[in-house]
């Protein structure tokens, strides 16, 4: 797997930019001359742009990375990376994704919504290439598909495993940025809790306000946070903060209380092997399978375009089951299995915002 390693930007005037390197070196090339060198579907390589926190999250990016990598294995398709950088402009999100094309890659995917006005930009440029958008529909073009998820059915899931597992009644979320979609698993969290125990208390937390997006690769941000909520009585603690919930799942852990982990099942995370047994379950989205089935369809010659949205009814969202102490309580298992019939029956509708 190539992955490209974080190198200064050539070409950009501007002093600001240039101290916030883009993960992908090189000159910026022409619309026409990059347009000229894109290969044509199933170009047998493939590459993902990481979302902050990058590769080693145990979490989003993480899930991406498995995609690509079971691709590769699967497909024979040769892989590449491109890691973020701290405080990065939208210039450099522009310059990574170009530069991923140019080479040849199909498809190109941007994990994460930050990558929205970039991808935007670029696929105007690179018409014969796929390019992959995750947890983002507001930009539409032909070579566009838009990878979604249902991330508040899973967290209702969460929150009614959380209520019922609870011993003093007290919750809490930690969300690394305060934005639309991290906004959805607080709503399906705290649905989740208070259909389960009215009298529950749900506290809520955000790392970061946007455009400060540094709320999801802070871990001792999210281990303050969640030792801030232990100690207002919360005994179980659910984290959609990337890189910075690793943190909270510590603090959670060493405190003898229930962590519930976000995106990937993170009971089975090597860098979390040290607390994994306080890791009750996790929120799951198929990230992996999103990846895999976009950079397929590619290889086969019908590559997906518009919305691809992945939902309770389709797996393409969950509770992970992972931890034998989870799989041994019976009325936690019980009340998830029927919220998860229900969700699907469309008997409960499930909000996308508090």
């Amino acid at each position: 797997m190539r992955r490209i390693t974080r190198i200064a930007t050539v070409g950009i005037a501007s002093a600001a930019l240039a101290l916030s390197a883009t993960a992908c070196g090189g000159k910026k090339s022409s619309d026409s001359s990059a347009s000229s060198s894109e290969s044509a579907a199933g170009s047998k390589s493939a590459a993902i742009a990481y979302d902050i926190g990058g590769r080693g999250d145990q979490s989003f990016n993480d899930a991406a990375f498995a995609g690509l990598e079971k691709a590769e294995k699967d497909l024979k398709v040769k892989g590449a990376e491109a890691e973020p950088t701290e405080g990065e402009s939208e210039a450099d999100k522009v310059q990574r994704l170009t530069e991923l094309a140019r080479k040849g890659n199909n498809p190109v995917i941007g994990v994460g919504f930050a990558y929205a006005p970039a991808i935007k930009k670029v696929a105007e440029k690179f018409p014969k290439t796929t390019f992959g958008l995750i947890d983002d529909t507001s930009v539409t073009a032909p070579n566009i598909a838009n990878l979604v998820f249902n991330e508040e059915q899973g967290s209702y899931l969460a929150g009614v495993a959380a209520a019922k597992a609870s011993k003093s009644g007290t919750v809490g979320f930690i969300g690394g940025v305060e934005v639309p979609l991290i906004k959805k698993f607080e709503a399906g969290f705290t649905q989740g809790v208070k259909d389960t125990n009215p009298n529950a208390k749900v506290l809520s937390a955000y790392l970061t306000q946007p455009p400060d997006f540094s709320g999801f690769a802070k871990p001792d941000l999210g281990k303050a946070t969640a030792k801030g909520q232990l100690d207002s009585g919360a005994d179980v603690i659910y984290s959609a903060a990337g890189l910075a919930g690793s943190g909270a799942i510590e603090a959670t852990a060493n405190a003898g209380k229930w962590a519930i982990g976000v995106d990937s099942d993170q009971y089975n995370q090597a860098g979390l092997s040290k607390y994994k047994d306080k890791i009750l379950t996790s929120v799951t989205k198929d990230v992996p399978d999103a990846v895999y089935n976009l950079i397929k369809s590619v290889e086969d010659g019908k590559p997906q375009t518009g919305e691809v949205r992945y939902g309770l009814d389709k797996d393409g969202v969950g509770l992970a089951d992972s931890n034998p102490a989870y799989k041994q309580m019976a009325d936690v298992t019980a009340a998830v299995e029927k919220a998860k019939a229900d969700i699907i029956a469309k008997k409960i509708t499930v909000k996308t915002a508090p």
